[in-house]
């Protein structure tokens, strides 16, 4: 089963009001593992970067003026996609802009169908606390402290762990280790072996047990 981590960094809130991706980050999911293989990159949004913006991800238009354009990458994009469902936190957003990127490119829209959500994965596990992405790594005690600032790639990161324990936890990439890296069991004991006891009744015991039967009537073991 493969699945696609995905972020996304953007100029502002709203794809309608004109706003555009800068940032995409990918990474791969077989079976709830992750594979290592990931996308990445920047982009030339051909407009200004608002104050607000740039103060979440550190991204200056002068850096992304040299970056190419969504329309440059596309089809790379969308070959890495493959049909594989896209986990995303508040996917409609991320969703909202990467398909306004692929109308512009003259590409066909991403079903919502194919996304799953991880705000909505929280809320139902966790009602009524906060799931924003930074929350869900305190509650589940994974490292951020190499984010100083919002990164797709990064982010993306973050969210597939988070990801895993919503479904259930790490288990899920965790394999039995090979045969020959277990611990060697022990084939023989290191306690010195006692003689083995003896369970016969005594003389007293037998005598005793017999008149225990003689007071029985029809006792059956005077029958055998």
């Amino acid at each position: 089963m493969r699945e696609i981590i995905l972020d996304t960094e953007t100029t502002g809130l709203d794809p309608g009001a004109g706003h555009r991706v800068v940032e995409v980050g990918c990474l791969e999911l077989e079976n709830h593992v992750a594979t290592g293989n990931e996308y990445h990159v920047y982009l030339n949004p051909e407009r200004d970067m608002p104050y607000e913006a740039e103060a979440v991800h550190g991204l200056s238009i002068e850096f992304l003026s040299t970056k190419p354009l969504f329309s440059d990458i596309a089809e790379e994009f969308i070959n890495f996609l493959g049909d594989s469902d896209i986990v995303a936190h508040n996917a409609g957003f991320d969703l909202s802009f990467i398909n306004a990127e692929l109308k512009r490119a003259g590409h066909p829209a991403i079903l919502p169908e194919r996304t799953i959500d991880t705000v909505k994965l929280a809320r139902r596990k966790f009602p009524g606390a906060q799931v924003s992405l930074d929350a869900l790594c305190k509650r589940f005690q994974i490292d951020t402290s190499a984010r100083e600032k919002h990164g797709a790639l990064l982010d993306a990161q973050l969210l597939s762990q988070v990801y895993l324990e919503l479904i259930g936890g790490r288990e899920p990439g965790l394999e039995l280790a090979a045969a020959d890296t277990l611990p060697e069991l022990a084939t023989t004991s290191k306690h010195q072996q006692r003689k083995p006891r003896h369970h016969s009744p005594s003389p007293k015991e037998s005598a005793a047990h017999a008149d225990f039967v003689a007071s029985i009537k029809d006792a059956i073991w005077t029958k055998i």
